[in-house]
């Protein structure tokens, strides 16, 4: 979600080194385990919400929230915690601003930035990259980002997403790497009791985790937040990923990125989301 516009790169010649990071990162895992289709989120727990989302790089404020009621969005993507926040300063981010924004009957997707690939192509993300223990160094942040969720007043059954920058699938060691951090952000976050959520490029993140599915890789995201900035919101006719996959409610398309939209007086520059999927739980 980076605030510059995303690139529409095609990826070529990534195959061969995704493979050898798959078998990398396989080890030990079960195919059928994985790559199974997921149930309902809803009856485990979480709040599913179907319809339009913004995220935008501060959190508005709650007058401008309420000024928004005459559009057709209904949940706002926030800029919760991380090192690798383009917008660490977050004014209005407080419990407070959490309930007010449940009063409104809001919906909240928090966004946890993390640290990045080693091979992220947006160069103001290379002063966080994923270290030489990325697993752990996942499972490090997974906790952080559980622990900052809950100092928000969100509650377990929440799904918190990890924005993962588009990287370059070609080079093997670094996929591998970045697809290692995942799975341990992923693992604490669920064994916390939160659905893990991944963000990132279609053609990149999302193309990568899709075929670790398929070749039967634990650990991987509930929930696929793909971006592809085409200006055509459809959750289930992106091209890197099975129809099965994250299917049902388990699905939010990020269709187009940095537009200024104003409703009720108030301008922000924002990303369109079409989202079915899990939310916030505040308390």
């Amino acid at each position: 979600m980076t605030r510059s516009k995303q690139s529409r790169w095609q990826i070529t010649g990534w195959a061969t080194g995704l493979a050898a990071a798959l078998t990398t990162a396989i080890a030990g895992a079960t195919p059928a385990a994985s790559a199974a289709a997921l149930p309902d989120p809803r009856p485990l727990g979480a709040k599913v919400f179907k319809g339009w989302a913004l995220d935008t790089c501060h959190a508005p404020s709650l007058a401008t929230l309420r000024a928004w009621n005459s559009s057709r969005y209904r949940a706002v993507g926030v800029y919760y915690a991380g090192r690798g926040r383009a917008c660490a300063s977050q004014p209005n981010l407080t419990v407070s601003w959490m309930r007010g924004v449940k009063s409104m009957k809001w919906q909240v997707l928090p966004i946890f930035v993390g640290s990045q690939s080693p091979c992220v192509r947006n160069t103001n993300k290379k002063h966080v990259p994923i270290g030489g223990k990325p697993f752990s160094q996942g499972q490090a942040e997974g906790k952080d980002a559980v622990a900052r969720a809950k100092a928000l007043s969100l509650k377990k059954r929440s799904a918190l997403y990890l924005d993962m920058e588009a990287y370059d699938l070609k080079r093997t060691s670094c996929a591998a790497k970045t697809l290692s951090f995942i799975r341990g952000w992923n693992r604490e976050v669920r064994s916390r009791g939160f659905f893990p959520g991944f963000y990132s490029s279609a053609e990149s993140g999302v193309r990568h985790v899709e075929q670790a599915r398929r070749a039967g890789v634990h650990d991987l995201p509930s929930v696929m937040w793909f971006a592809r900035w085409n200006g055509k919101p459809s959750l289930y006719g992106e091209s890197t990923l099975a129809k099965s996959a994250w299917n049902p409610h388990r699905r939010i398309h990020q269709y187009r990125g940095n537009v200024d939209v104003t409703h009720g007086g108030r301008k922000l520059r924002i990303d369109r989301n079409k989202v079915d999927a899990p939310v916030a739980i505040i308390k």
